[in-house]
């Protein structure tokens, strides 16, 4: 007699722990966090949560420390192989690649997994931060460094700290979070010299017509927020806009450092 097992699919990702089948929890490592229960528990959790927050910081800057230059690439996971867009981001990828940078995803399906894929199939470095979701689909198999993490702000820390720019393709509500988080890190200064592109003129037409015909009118923004963001239709062109100013950056760096290490001239 002959048992047959379900294949259980690539499985969930907590942290670095990988779980299948009735292993799986009902609940992420970020919901049970954000928990307000009655139960006094959390008293005696969360100092030990602190430490695996603390540990999931530690491991993503000790994965990417040695990056290098890298632009990070959004969009929707659930867009399809067949649809232009997939293509779209793989282009992306391979010119950035080609421009000398690495590619950062969220490493899931869609358009991370074409960023991926346009970045691996040019030889060049395929980064994906992955996250721990109830329907996480897990690590697209482009990835060739990956991190996985339980909370959002940890990973979205890692996507600003090693990237030179944000090209931005059509996506749901994980895009326009990070989009709006880039955003909001430029226009408070907390971050500098970071360009943001979005790629689809058609689609992104209407948040930019709310953006300037109602938040920019009633005050909510100023009107000068609205340029903070370049909206292109091509792969080159939103390429060229984030890696020519992210050249630009590091050669003003390069000459700065170069300068600071010149002996003093004596007169």
């Amino acid at each position: 007699m002959t048992t047959s097992y379900r294949h259980l699919g690539p499985g969930y990702r907590k942290g670095p722990i990988l779980l299948r089948g009735n292993q799986i929890p009902g609940e992420t490592s970020d919901k049970r966090l954000l928990d307000k229960s009655e139960s006094a528990d959390w008293v005696h959790q969360d100092p030990w949560r602190v430490l695996r927050i603390q540990s999931e910081f530690v491991e993503g800057f000790g994965a990417l420390a040695e990056l290098g230059p890298a632009i990070s690439i959004f969009g929707s996971a659930r867009t399809k192989p067949d649809h232009p867009d997939y293509e779209l981001a793989h282009t992306c990828a391979r010119l950035v690649v080609e421009r000398g940078y690495a590619v950062i995803t969220g490493g899931g399906p869609g358009v991370m997994e074409a960023g991926n894929r346009g970045a691996y199939e040019a030889d060049g470095v395929s980064v994906g931060l992955g996250i721990e979701l109830p329907f996480e689909q897990g690590m697209n198999e482009y990835v060739n460094l990956g991190v996985n993490f339980r909370y959002f702000f940890a990973r979205k820390t890692m996507f600003v700290k090693y990237a030179s720019g944000f090209i931005v393709l059509p996506g749901g509500f994980g895009t326009f979070d990070e989009l709006f988080e880039a955003l909001t890190l430029v226009q408070t200064h907390k971050i500098t010299e970071f360009p943001i592109v979005l790629v689809g003129k058609d689609y992104w037409a209407g948040l930019i017509a709310w953006l300037k015909d109602s938040v920019a009118k009633r005050g909510m923004i100023n009107p000068a927020d609205v340029d903070l963001f370049h909206v292109v239709d091509t792969a080159e062109e939103a390429v060229q806009i984030v890696a020519d100013h992210a050249d630009s950056v590091h050669a003003a760096a390069l000459e700065s450092f170069s300068d600071s290490d010149e002996e003093p001239v004596e007169g």
